[in-house]
């Protein structure tokens, strides 16, 4: 199969701009397919597939919450872990405007408004991870370490199984 070439998008162009080495990864989108279809095509294990969730505070305000793709947050413990009152993902109409990705396209990197980024304590153990580039059906190869260095994402024990 030949290689497919992914046109830049502003995930790719921070990373690259930072000098950060990655893997480029696309596949057939599935509309509500989410990180279980992406990890199946690929043929990657679910719990190494990192998803972005844009969500909000009890004030409105946008942040950003890195999951494994076969867990879900749990909003009461990370409000908990994070000091707010209350916390919900953002409709997507919403998270689009935060982002400035379409949702199931959402990157941590390269988004419209800077927002406070929270990763699950245990992605960062992982070796490698595949999170989203930018696009929908586009998924990129990195150390998760990146995710702090670039982002200052901050660790959080809130997942559940799904």
């Amino acid at each position: 199969m030949a290689k497919q070439h992914v046109s830049e998008t502003p995930a790719t162009q921070l990373l690259r701009a930072h000098k950060v080495l990655f893997t480029e990864h696309p596949y057939e989108y599935l509309e509500h397919g989410g990180a279980q279809h992406s990890a199946e095509v690929l043929g990657l294990d679910p719990f190494t597939v990192v998803k972005t969730l844009v969500m909000q505070d009890q004030d409105a305000k946008p942040l950003l919450v890195l999951m494994h793709g076969n867990r879900k947050v749990s909003t009461k413990n990370l409000a908990r872990q994070i000091g707010a009152k209350s916390v919900e993902a953002c409709a997507p109409e919403v998270a689009n405007r935060h982002s400035g990705y379409l949702v199931g396209g959402t990157s941590p990197f390269g988004t419209k408004k800077r927002m406070p980024v929270y990763i699950e304590e245990t992605i960062l153990a992982l070796p490698r991870i595949a999170i989203n580039g930018g696009r929908r059906g586009f998924l990129v190869g990195i150390d998760p370490q990146v995710c702090v260095q670039l982002l200052g994402a901050k660790p959080v024990q809130c997942g559940l199984p799904l």
